[in-house]
Parts: C-alpha cells; structure tokens; sequence
C-alpha cells in the first residue's frame, strides 16, 4: 500500500552521493496521489491538537510544519488552481519543485477559494474544528474575509489565533522575512566591517518567525489547558521581533553604553570569549574555531605554544586577541583539516569543519542522532530531509508524508472531519469554490 510506503521512514545513510537508480514513479498517477488521503495515525507530542492555517510562503507554514512534525492535524488552505506560491519556490527535479516536498510535509492540503462567499462560509467551519488557526493575509483582508481576531473568536471562543504579519497585526502594509531581518538589527551585525551588511543564505527572518510562532502557540495552549477562565487567545507577531528578541545585548549596550554594535566579521561585536573566528587550513577547508570561557581560549593558548601567564585573565585575553587570531590563523594554514581537528580535539579547542549539504549527509553524527530521514514521494521516489525536530524519546514526531498534492485532502478534511454532504461538496467543486 502507498500508505504503508509514505509511513516508512529509514535513518539516513552516513555515505553521501547514494545512488537514485530505481526509483519508482508509480506514484505520480491521481489513484496514488489519492491513497495518501487516508486517516493516518498521528505520532508525537501533539497528536489530537487541529490546527488550520491561511497562510502560505514561509513564517506561517513554518509554525504549522513545527507542530505537524509532532503529531498534529495541520490543515494547510490554498487557493484553487495555484496553490501556495511556495509549490513553486527553489529548485526542481525533472520538473517537480523540491522545497514544498519538506515545506508541506505531514499537512493536509485543501483547496478553497475565499473571495466567493460560500468558500468563507466553509472557512468558518475549519475555523470552529480547530484549536489553532494560523493567518498570514493583510489585516484588512482578513477583516472582509473574517479571519480576524474578533471574527474568529467569535465562531470559536477557544481558539488560539497566530496571525504573522510585517509591522503588526494593525498595520496593512505587505512584509517579507528579509525586511525582518533588515529591522531586526540583525543584518547590521552581520558581514565584515569594511564590507556591506549581509543576509543570511535562507529564509532566516521567516524561519526564525514561525518557530516562534509554534513556541507562541504552545505557550497558549497551556494555559487554555490549566485556566478554566481561558478565552482564547491572540498571537500578534511582527516579522522583525523574533530575530531582535535573540539579539539580547543590542538595546541594553546601546541603552547604557550609547554605542551602536557594528560587524566584525566571524567574530562577534559581543564576543563570549578572546576567540572566534574561521580559518582556512591547508587542504582548503574552512575550520571554524570558537571559545566562550577564560579555560577555554587558554586551551588554545596552549596548542600554540604562546606563554600562558600573558593570558591568564580575561582582561589579558581579550588585550591579546590579534595576535591570537593571527597566531591560530598561521597554525591552521600549515596543517590539513584532520591534522588540525585531531590536535583540537586533543586540547579541547572547540572547533569544527564548515559543512555543506553534502557534508551534513556524510557525517556520522547527522546519522547516529537519526537527524536526516529518508520519506517516500509520489512523484520523485525516496527523499531525503530533515527529521522531526527535537527528539523526544518517549513519544517521538515522525515524518509520514511529504508536501502534498494541492487539494489531496479536500475529500478527508471537507467531508470526513467537517461532515459536509455531498451534494454541496459536488456544488462547491462544480463552482470552484473548492
């Protein structure tokens, strides 16, 4: 069965380059798109937790996969025809685009098209089913749709409302991830100082975005669980906040020492420790080198042979830091990577080789922790990607299905879990309402 297929999820193989000869691509018929539409026993932390999101691209859907991965019922809302504009986002394969296979992952997929007043009307159905409900849209389109607060709240006074947005659930204007991380502060500590500030090379400020989200919704979901007076619950999440959460000492060293915290490369404007910084070995190989204690840079300190009692204080290390960078910059520039990372290791320098994707897929502690997993698709066969992230021992996510098909789940989520007849589904879909 293509059920028992999609559910079988294999640890990662620590030899990358793993040979694709042989994949199957029976799948891509609509009877096995359909196969995966089936009940399917949830696994994890929040099995028996509906959460349904109007939300596409990125931060939204993230909070959504986040509690998908664990156990929950994520129904993901897309427009007829196009679907989210991330089916379309990166790379692709003979065709078929690679990021939404782990983006939609462990969702349900149903379309629906809410400008048509009878596709709002079912909005409000998956709105009373859910516990969550996750929004992206501008506020002003969620108020003529009544995806707002106040509508929502209305239909279900229980609910828990995740709404993402650029500048805050009151402001209209439209906001991306990257204009997050730019208001965030982020992006101006980041890069060398003589040089323009950097983006990071993801969806950083979305990413970052929807694990607080799924951090927010969990935190209201406690108290709906302990507070016999709960009332639900508004989550109102600016694109830029959770990045300037993280950056902790920004605001209190500007507060109090009137600086404004500028890029230092590798290094940080507020270094833990004397050392930080990456270096190019004589293979070729970026080696990241870090510290964050007193013992630890005198740990490198001693590798290098430099007279300890001259970095016996902090006040000393920190002095001292150019000469260490330039001391360990040569160290490493003479020696191979293994040659470099064995004497680390035997000193008990922090250090590691900077990975690539192809790294990640090689390492042996990618594939002991289980962190990589492999998930048949009906269209590309076995893939590989991320697990279900953290580990619980106890009552473990799991990966049973990766981004669906737009629609597949129309007839499950419509008919089996709303109870809609059938002759209004068979209206709806003869209208493209769904």
């Amino acid at each position: 069965m293509k059920l028992r297929r999609a559910g079988r999820i294999r640890a990662a193989e620590a030899v990358a380059g793993r040979s694709r000869a042989g994949r199957s691509r029976a799948g891509r018929s609509r009877a096995g798109r359909r196969s995966r539409c089936v009940a399917v026993e949830q696994r994890g932390q929040l099995r028996g937790l509906k959460v349904v999101e109007f939300a596409h691209v990125v931060a939204g859907p993230l909070a959504g996969s986040l509690l998908a991965d664990q156990g929950a019922d994520v129904v993901h809302v897309e427009p007829p025809g196009s679907g989210d504009a991330a089916r379309a986002m990166g790379p692709t394969r003979d065709g078929v685009p690679l990021w939404f296979k782990v983006a939609g992952r462990n969702k349900r997929s149903v379309t629906l098209d809410l400008h048509d007043p009878d596709g709002r009307e079912v909005a409000q159905r998956l709105v009373a089913w859910a516990d969550v409900v996750i929004v992206t849209l501008r506020a002003s389109r969620l108020r003529a749709w009544g995806l707002d607060w106040d509508s929502v709240h209305r239909i279900n006074p229980k609910a828990v409302l995740l709404q993402v947005s650029g500048f805050g659930a009151q402001d209209d204007a439209p906001g991306f991830g990257k204009v997050g991380e730019a208001r965030s502060g982020v992006v101006h500590l980041t890069g060398f100082p003589d040089g323009p500030p950097v983006h990071t090379g993801f969806s950083h400020g979305d990413a970052v975005t929807g694990l607080m989200g799924a951090y927010a919704v969990l935190a209201a979901l406690h108290r709906r669980a302990n507070d016999p007076a709960f009332d639900g619950e508004w989550i109102d999440l600016a694109l830029f906040e959770p990045l300037f959460r993280l950056v902790e000492w920004q605001i209190i060293t500007h507060d109090q020492l009137g600086v404004v915290p500028g890029r230092s490369g590798n290094q940080l404007a507020v270094a833990p420790a004397a050392v930080i910084n990456t270096y190019l070995s004589a293979d070729a190989d970026w080696i990241t080198v870090t510290s964050a204690t007193l013992r630890s840079v005198l740990n490198v300190v001693r590798l290098l042979g430099l007279p300890e009692q001259e970095y016996a204080t902090t006040a000393q290390q920190l002095a001292g830091r150019e000469r260490l960078d330039a001391e360990l910059r040569a160290w490493v520039a003479a020696r191979s990577t293994e040659e470099c990372l064995r004497a680390f290791a035997k000193a008990e320098v922090v250090a590691s080789r900077v990975f690539t994707a192809a790294d990640i897929v090689a390492d042996p502690v990618y594939a002991e922790r289980g962190d990589i997993v492999t998930v048949d698709d009906p269209d590309l066969g076995p893939v590989r990607m991320q697990a279900a992230l953290p580990h619980f021992r106890q009552a473990p996510g799991h990966i049973w299905r990766t981004g669906p098909a737009l629609g597949e789940d129309n007839a499950l989520v419509y008919r089996d879990w709303l109870g809609l007849p059938a002759d209004e589904l068979a209206e709806l879909e003869r209208r493209g309402v769904i």
